[in-house]
């Protein structure tokens, strides 16, 4: 018997790419479970065959009866008997979140204000985190809202190394930008919503070995730490604790889209030239390379520093120009801040994914990054403060300055986010429109006057048909100014959301490590640890504090160049835009004559 498959969200086919376009509910036979790169092969009631991503389908039980329609399958109910308690309320957690990113409107930011579960409006996000595990991934700062809905991080592709030599396109469809379409951006939350429950879950967890068991309690309590080869040391300077900068900095430029394909063709992909500018030797990534670098680095990194998400995956126009040059900006912005930063940039990881030389090396290099044991809070065994030991009372009150301030900047920044978005709309819409309205009517009147046949207005009438005119061009030039000004400010605000919705989870971190401290007396007193394991702890909950703080320094020098630049910018080209407008005026009067 073949097959069959419920479709569980509607999919539109992309244009010469071999694929399906079904509907949800819809029930298709399955005519090659497994092409490769998440999709399948199927065939429709009308006999049509194409590919279809497999996340989009429900396999049905060989009787062909849907699971639908008496509750779960059999295998539904043995994934959901396995979950434990705490990772079904995360996921909770996380179908909450994807409910509140639904985007109203046709500007690019209309989703960056809605607020973010688990993180800023929720007590529990800033609560302490008994073993310190990080969960930066997407909770509050997908940088492509505009393209569609956050999704829940599936993790790398399983299997061995071959799998990645295949396209790993991910099948949930996003809006592209500035698409005007309610009822997508809908459909799209709804996938994220349906998903929260158990695709979420399917984290890899073998392959992250900081997420697998208890980190904290192995980072303050192991006796003695053993001294890894990398070192990441911390020094005192004028502002406080910091990190150690190289003596060159470098960038990276990402160009060059370039179109490929696969399977002979069935499947497509694109591809971008990264080229260090400390080296000038490029080297070429696709887009599931840069979200294996990401987990890379938030795995081994996201409890000491925040590591903002990249754009969004997207199947839906992914190919179209627009997108594409949406998303290099956004990979060449990310890609800017991670060499910006000192430990970042001379990561071993990182430098990997820019300097390696051939595929060999670059699976290589990926076998050993995904076998590394000194990721989540195991990081702070390799950091080395040149500085005095803190004491409990001083870490507290640290951490709680921390987290005050990112969380005071986030409800600025969401306020900005808020606000930015009302002008776009305004700007975009109304008030082009209102210039049109002034500058036909003007028009209309010119028209009305010259019918009157008296000779003397002549001069007057035309002067008042080219103030209309003006008006209508004043009318394109207020649609088009946010993207010379607005848009990089926003761009740079949505940036800085993402860093600050990565804090609670390391706040989160440090605060589960200062609770394990105070309750380490007790421990003290039934002997089950000694006074010198205690004032180890100490020591290194101190070293975590002397991390914040050297993260926070980074964080705020950058905060200051980067808020000075982007709201400069943005004067400037309001003031050229005015100045314009206020020359097409001075015309405009001109022509009218003196009486």
């Amino acid at each position: 018997m073949a097959t069959k498959a419920r479709v569980m969200y509607d999919f539109a086919a992309e244009p010469g790419n071999n694929e399906l376009t079904v509907n949800e509910g819809e029930i298709i036979t399955i005519t090659n479970p497994d092409v490769g790169g998440g999709w399948l092969e199927g065939r429709n009631s009308k006999g049509e065959r194409g590919l279809v991503p497999t996340d989009y389908v429900e396999i049905l039980p060989n009787d062909g009866k849907d699971p639908f329609s008496c509750g779960n399958s059999v295998a539904d109910q043995a994934f959901l008997d396995s979950l434990s308690a705490s990772t079904a309320q995360a996921n909770s957690s996380a179908a909450i979140s994807n409910n509140q990113q639904v985007s109203s409107g046709n500007d690019p930011w209309s989703a960056w204000s809605a607020s973010k579960s688990g993180n800023w409006d929720s007590t529990d996000g800033w609560g302490a985190k008994p073993e310190g595990t990080t969960a930066q991934r997407n909770t509050s700062n997908n940088w492509d809202t505009a393209f569609g809905h956050p999704q829940a991080y599936q993790g790398p592709a399983t299997g061995d190394d071959d799998e990645w030599d295949e396209d790993w396109s991910d099948p949930r469809a996003a809006a592209p930008y500035f698409k005007d379409s309610e009822s997508a951006e809908a459909g799209a939350a709804q996938r994220g919503n349906s998903r929260a429950g158990s695709s979420s879950m399917k984290l890899p967890l073998n392959k992250f070995p900081g997420f697998a068991k208890p980190g904290m309690e192995q980072y303050l309590l192991a006796k003695p730490l053993a001294k890894p080869k990398e070192k990441i040391p911390i020094i005192v300077g004028d502002y406080g604790p910091m990190w150690v900068y190289p003596t060159s900095t470098f960038d990276c430029v990402v160009a060059d889209p370039r179109k490929g394909s696969k399977m002979y063709g069935l499947k497509s992909y694109i591809e971008y030239q990264l080229t260090p500018t400390n080296t000038n030797r490029s080297v070429n990534h696709r887009y599931k390379h840069f979200d294996w670098l990401y987990e890379r680095l938030l795995v081994k990194f996201g409890s000491a520093i925040p590591i903002p998400s990249l754009p969004d995956k997207q199947v839906t126009g992914r190919f179209e120009e627009e997108f594409i040059k949406m998303r290099m900006e956004r990979l060449q912005a990310w890609m800017t801040r991670m060499c910006r930063h000192p430990v970042i940039s001379e990561s071993e990881l990182f430098q990997q994914f820019l300097n390696f030389r051939d595929e060999k090396e670059w699976k290589s290099g990926k076998r050993k990054a995904e076998k590394d044991e000194l990721v989540g809070v195991m990081i702070f065994s390799t950091m080395e403060p040149e500085a005095p030991d803190l004491d409990l009372l001083e870490i507290e009150q640290k951490c709680d300055a921390v987290s005050k301030f990112t969380r005071a900047m986030d409800d600025g920044v969401k306020e900005l986010l808020t606000v930015g978005q009302e002008h776009w709309k305004r700007c975009t819409g109304p008030l082009p429109k209102e210039y049109q309205k002034i500058g036909k009517a003007l028009q209309s009147l010119a028209t009305v006057f010259s019918s009157s046949g008296y000779q003397g207005e002549t001069d007057l009438n035309a002067a008042i048909t080219e103030a209309g005119k003006t008006y209508e061009e004043i009318a394109g030039l207020v649609a088009e100014q946010p993207k010379k000004d607005l848009h990089f400010l926003m761009e740079c605000n949505h940036e800085y959301k993402g860093f600050l919705g990565c804090f609670p989870d390391i706040i989160g971190a440090h605060k589960g490590a200062i609770e394990k401290v105070k309750e380490s007396d007790k421990l003290v007193a039934t002997s089950k640890i000694t006074p010198q394991d205690k004032q180890n702890m100490v020591k290194r909950v101190g070293t975590m504090s002397y991390a914040l703080q050297a993260e926070m320094n980074h964080f705020h020098s950058n905060r200051i160049y980067d808020y000075n630049s982007v709201i400069r910018l943005y004067l400037e080209q309001q003031v050229q835009f005015y100045e314009t407008i206020a020359e097409k005026l001075r015309q405009a009067l001109g022509r009218f004559p003196v009486m």
